[in-house]
């Protein structure tokens, strides 16, 4: 069983750090490719660098008619996505997903970019978000042909936020978050397991509440 530490990074300044944080986000992704692989970790102890700081966890996940916790992240079009810029413009739908290649979030990607219109018509910006590093994310969308760009969550910041960080695996739970162009949650689900997902039609059927 995965014991993951539960922390995550964030250098206090500019001075010095850069070396151990790049050490310590490579302790992050051979634990995570270790996973993907299906090998079985019996601990995980990275080392944090000596200037980093604690993260508060969320408590639970925000529930309907919460606004939502903002984040920046970094994005596959190489550009750096800020939840709040979508107020005012379109609803977004952040859907949290565990490790790109593997198999029920390639399905899950794969059903996003085959209904990418119908998500468009309604009005609505699918952000899937992984703790993937951008170069892998950037791989799998290419691998695939995926029409959606991934965000990379790679220092747990947005998992964390939205309490669906799973801490003894260290990646996300897989969770759907439906924000109106308030920033007000209006839907959520978090499966109870990783292996599960919603269908398309499910997700657009809530999507509906939004015009009502």
């Amino acid at each position: 069983m995965l014991s993951a530490a539960t922390v995550t990074g964030h250098p206090t300044n500019d001075v010095g750090t850069h070396d151990d944080a790049a050490q310590f986000d490579a302790q992050i992704l051979g634990t995570i490719d270790a996973i993907r692989s299906g090998l079985v970790i019996q601990s995980f102890s990275p080392t944090l660098p000596q200037h980093y700081t604690m993260t508060t966890t969320a408590t639970r996940p925000p529930t309907t008619g919460e606004s939502a916790p903002d984040f920046t992240l970094a994005s596959t079009a190489g550009t750096q996505v800020t939840l709040s810029s979508f107020r005012g413009e379109t609803n977004v739908l952040l859907a949290f997903f565990p490790l790109a290649f593997t198999g029920v979030c390639t399905a899950e990607m794969c059903a996003f970019s085959e209904d990418f219109d119908a998500f468009t018509s309604a009005d609505v910006q699918v952000l899937p978000i992984s703790v993937d590093a951008v170069p892998s994310l950037k791989e799998f969308k290419n691998k695939f042909a995926l029409k959606v760009d991934l965000l990379s969550d790679f220092r747990r910041d947005a998992s964390r936020a939205f309490g669906v960080l799973r801490e003894d695996t260290f990646f996300s739970n897989r969770a759907y978050f439906l924000i109106d162009k308030a920033g007000v949650v209006r839907w959520t689900h978090v499966e109870d397991t990783p292996g599960q997902r919603r269908e398309n039609a499910e997700l657009l059927e809530a999507i509906k509440s939004l015009t009502h």
